[in-house]
């Protein structure tokens, strides 16, 4: 009879109770990735669906110079090691001295190298991170009647200069056997403390600034 109602085929019943659940588990995988945009927008994350170039990872501070930026010398002088602080170590630099300071006695010795540890380093050491904590007006005397033997007398107390300064000088004193006395480098400064003697440890040049370096030791 026309217009009559005609039950739905058993296999199309099937096919749309079928549909049906899969249709909701694509509703519940839409619903959890509009979340996770959801939630990375909130964490000012901004999606994108291309790759982004970030640029070069930031490059470290090298600590060192190239061969073509080492500080040429004249004949009359000599390379001498002076410790400049780079990444919060000490680390030595190869300087001109005169060729004649070490043969003038521990005092002009300690004049010639304290000369190149207070002065501001060069461009090309900069660029590789050196620096100096040594202030430029600090001067080195002779020693006084009753001081310890080797005694180096600062225009500054010792223990007045900063913890970097302080560990640059004597490390670089100490790698001169003049300025050497029983193993330690002797400062004393303008008042009437008396000398100590003070040593560059593997510590002092890991680890100037920590305030513990360089030991201290007292002269005979």
């Amino acid at each position: 009879m026309t217009g009559a109602f005609r039950p739905e085929p058993r296999a199309a019943r099937a096919s749309g109770a079928s549909r049906a659940p899969r249709r909701r588990a694509a509703v519940a995988v839409l619903g959890a990735a509009l979340a996770v945009v959801a939630l990375a927008s909130g964490c000012g994350i901004r999606t994108t669906s291309v790759p982004v170039d970030a640029g070069a990872a930031p490059s470290r501070v090298p600590c060192k110079l190239p061969s073509a930026d080492v500080t040429t010398r004249s004949p009359d002088s000599v390379a001498a090691p002076v410790y400049l602080v780079c990444a919060s170590q000490l680390v030595t630099v190869d300087r001109p001295v005169p060729a004649d300071a070490s043969g003038s006695g521990a005092l002009g010795a300690a004049r010639a190298l304290l000369d190149q540890v207070r002065q501001a380093p060069p461009e090309s050491e900069r660029r590789a991170g050196f620096s100096t904590a040594v202030p430029a007006e600090l001067r080195v005397e002779p020693s006084r009647a009753g001081d310890p033997a080797g005694t180096l007398r600062l225009s500054s107390q010792p223990e007045d200069l900063s913890e970097e300064a302080l560990a640059q000088l004597v490390c670089t004193y100490a790698e001169n056997e003049a300025l050497v006395t029983k193993g330690s480098v002797v400062l004393g400064g303008p008042g009437e403390y008396p000398p100590r003697g003070y040593l560059c440890t593997s510590q002092t040049k890991a680890r100037p600034q920590d305030g513990t370096t360089p030991d201290i030791l007292d002269p005979d």
